[in-house]
C-alpha cells in the first residue's frame, strides 16, 4: 500500500470513531510508523494538530445532531468523549462560536469542518540537501523533560526546557562532555510506542554522566538533513521533510527517535541538521 494511502485510511478509521475512542497508537500502525511520528506527519501536512482536527470533526456533528432537535445536549456530549458538560459546551463554542443551546436559534450561523483526504501534489521547491547514512547505537547523557501522547500539549513544554537549560548553565556543562558523533548539542524526541515519551537536551559522550540522565539512542538509518537560520527555520525544514521528500523518497519512518543536531546553537543564527529515521519501503 503506497504511503498515502495509508493515510488516507486512518482518516478512515479517525472518522469510523469519532464517537468513540481514538487509539493514537493504532493510527500509527495504520500509517506504519510510531504514534509520535504520525502527530507530527499530520500536523505538518494538514496545518493543524491531529487533536485538533479531531475536534472539529467532532463538533461539526455534534452541531449536525443537536439542531435534528431529538436529543438532548448531556446525551450529544458524551456521543464524543464528554463527560463534563462544561468542557463540551468549552469545544463547542471553540468550533462555533456559540454556545451548544443556541443552535436551534433561527438564522444561527454554525461551521462544518468536512473529513480530510490527502493526495500528493508535485510541485516545484528549492533544493534539499541531505545524505543516508546507518550508524550504531550511541549513547547521549543530559536532561530530559516528559512529554505528552497529544502532541498539542508540548508546544510550551520543550521551548521552556530550552531556556531553561540555557539560562542554569546546563548547556555549557554539556558542552565540556561532548566526544563522540553527532558533535553537536542535540534535541532527541524519544517517543517510542513501548517507552514513555521523554526529550533529551544532551551530547553524545563517552565520559562520565554526572549528574546527567543517560539514554542510548538505537541503531538506525538516518535521512540527514542540513540548515542554518533561526529556530523557526528548524520548523521550516521539518515540515518540508514531510511533505516534499518523505512522500516520494521510497522510505518511510523507522523506530527510533528523531534528532536536531546543533552545530552552532545560536538561535538567531543557527547551524543545524535534522534526523529523520527511516526505512526502505
Amino acid at each position: 500500500m503506497e504511503w498515502v494511502d495509508r493515510l488516507n485510511e486512518s482518516m478512515e478509521y479517525i472518522e469510523a470513531h469519532l464517537s468513540d475512542g481514538i487509539d493514537y497508537e493504532q493510527l500509527g500502525r495504520i500509517a506504519c510508523c510510531s504514534a509520535y511520528h504520525f502527530q507530527r506527519m499530520f500536523t505538518y501536512m494538514a496545518g493543524v494538530t491531529l487533536s485538533e482536527y479531531i475536534r472539529r470533526r467532532r463538533m461539526s456533528l455534534a452541531a449536525v445532531d443537536l439542531q435534528g432537535g431529538g436529543e438532548k445536549i448531556i446525551t450529544v456530549a458524551q456521543k464524543y468523549g464528554y463527560q463534563s458538560p462544561t468542557a463540551f459546551n468549552r469545544a463547542f463554542q471553540s468550533v462555533h462560536g456559540i454556545a451548544p443551546s443556541a443552535v436551534k436559534e433561527e438564522g444561527v450561523a454554525l461551521k462544518s469542518f468536512p473529513a480530510m483526504t490527502f493526495k500528493i501534489t508535485v510541485k516545484g521547491a528549492d533544493e534539499m540537501n541531505y545524505r543516508i547514512e546507518t550508524r550504531e547505537a550511541f549513547r547521549i547523557v543530559g536532561i530530559s523533560v516528559p512529554l505528552s501522547r497529544n502532541l498539542e500539549e508540548n508546544f510550551e513544554v520543550v521551548p521552556g526546557h530550552w531556556g531553561k537549560a540555557a539560562s542554569d548553565g546546563t548547556i555549557q556543562k554539556l558542552a565540556g562532555l561532548m566526544d563522540k558523533a553527532p558533535m553537536g548539542l542535540l534535541g532527541v524526541s524519544a517517543c517510542g510506542n513501548e517507552e514513555d515519551w521523554r526529550y533529551f537536551i544532551a551530547v553524545s559522550s563517552s565520559k562520565e554522566k554526572g549528574a546527567f540522565e543517560e539514554y542510548t539512542v538505537p541503531a538506525a538509518t538516518w535521512a540527514i538533513f542540513s540548515g542554518s537560520g533561526t529556530n523557526q527555520s528548524v520548523q521550516e525544514l521539518e515540515r518540508r521533510i514531510v511533505t516534499e521528500w518523505l512522500p516520494t523518497s521510497g522510505y518511510e519512518y523507522g523506530n527510533a527517535p528523531d534528532i536536531e543536531v546543533y552545530l552552532n546553537p545560536d538561535p538567531q543564527n543557527a547551524s543545524y541538521e535534522v534526523w529523520i529515521p527511516v526505512t526502505k519501503k
